[in-house]
């Protein structure tokens, strides 16, 4: 920075760089403020393959809804293999999650199947009193 001597009282080229420094630091105070208040993603249930791959999957503590399509018929429900009627469907998780402490539930529908038939399911499992229901789509291959 350079200073003038003398009494030329004229005006000076020199660059006052001090509100510069000012509205940086008030940028970065805000941009600090700011970062942590950014939303996250929505928190999504999703099946964990087993850590250890010998290791046989435990189905008794994996529930598995499963809505099968069937033309010019109502759909076909599973519980884990086990076929049941829709009426039958909320005294029986009922009764699975009687004792349970996690209440975790899946509910799979064929492709063709109508959304309201799985918002059904969905909705009994809520009457069952399960606390997360997670929706199971399809396997999705690389490079199509």
């Amino acid at each position: 920075m350079a200073m003038t001597t003398g009494g030329g009282g004229g005006y000076s080229s020199d660059i006052n760089v001090t509100p510069m420094i000012d509205i940086l630091l008030v940028l970065l105070i805000i941009f600090m403020v700011i970062v942590p208040v950014t939303p996250k993603g929505l928190d999504a249930l999703v099946p964990q393959p087993p850590k250890n791959p010998q290791q046989k999957q435990d189905n008794e503590r994996t529930i598995v809804v499963q809505v099968l399509y069937r033309q010019n018929a109502p759909p076909l429900y599973k519980i884990n293999e086990t076929d049941v009627t829709k009426a039958e469907l909320l005294p029986r998780l009922t009764d699975i999650y009687a004792n349970r402490a996690e209440r975790i539930m899946f509910v799979k529908g064929d492709d063709k199947i109508d959304f309201r038939y799985v918002a059904e399911v969905i909705d009994i499992g809520r009457s069952a009193s399960v606390d997360h229901i997670g929706l199971m789509t399809p396997k999705i291959l690389a490079g199509q």
